[in-house]
């Protein structure tokens, strides 16, 4: 099975570990649309990721680098069943906090279920795990929100060195890079707030 990438997080407000990888990341094409900060006077960009290399034609795009990982079946089912496939593989860039397997098997009994059942309240919850723009690690720990995909904000705050999401779902592995954006594993399923 192959490998997730990973690229060394460098910021000293991060501490959750990061593994170094050879393989080359992507520059920002730009700065990330969607993100926001409470700061209006420093929320104009994130911080970019130095230049490197174009990305290795190894490097797969975020679906084939989540199915390779083998711990995201349950999402990768989930975005079929909402009909998100061909968007997580199209040109992107993405930010995709995503969920484990274990993080969905957390959810209430019949939760998933229900979902699955229910295309339009799946594809909901599914954009909220999205941001538009490919946002480093460095760049989460700088910000205290973010636009998702779905339209709400999703908060962010670091405590203890770790990042969290409305303050429950934890970043457990950062920058994972792919050839249309990044993934950062997370350990719950975020749930948009109530419209």
């Amino acid at each position: 099975m192959k490998q997730f990438m990973f690229i060394s997080v460098a910021v000293t407000a991060f501490a959750v570990s990061a593994c170094s990888s050879t393989a080359a990341t992507n520059p920002p094409t730009s700065a990330p649309t969607a993100v926001s900060t409470a700061a209006p006077a420093t929320a104009a960009a994130a911080t970019p990721v130095p230049a490197t290399a174009a990305p290795s034609a190894a490097m797969g795009d975020i679906v084939a680098t989540a199915d390779s990982a083998g711990s995201f079946k349950t999402l990768l089912a989930a975005a079929k069943a909402a009909g998100l496939v061909d968007t997580l593989k199209g040109d992107g860039p993405f930010t995709v906090f995503a969920p484990t397997d274990a993080a969905f098997a957390a959810l209430p009994a019949g939760t998933l279920d229900k979902l699955l059942a229910d295309p339009a309240a799946l594809k909901k919850i599914l954009l909220y795990h999205v941001v538009s723009g490919k946002v480093t690690a460095d760049q989460v720990v700088k910000l205290t929100s973010a636009d998702s995909a779905e339209g709400a904000k999703i908060a962010i705050a670091v405590k203890d060195g770790k990042v969290y999401l409305n303050d429950s779902a934890q970043v457990v592995t950062p920058d994972v890079m792919t050839s249309n954006g990044v993934i950062h594993v997370i350990d719950k399923v975020l749930v948009p707030p109530a419209s």
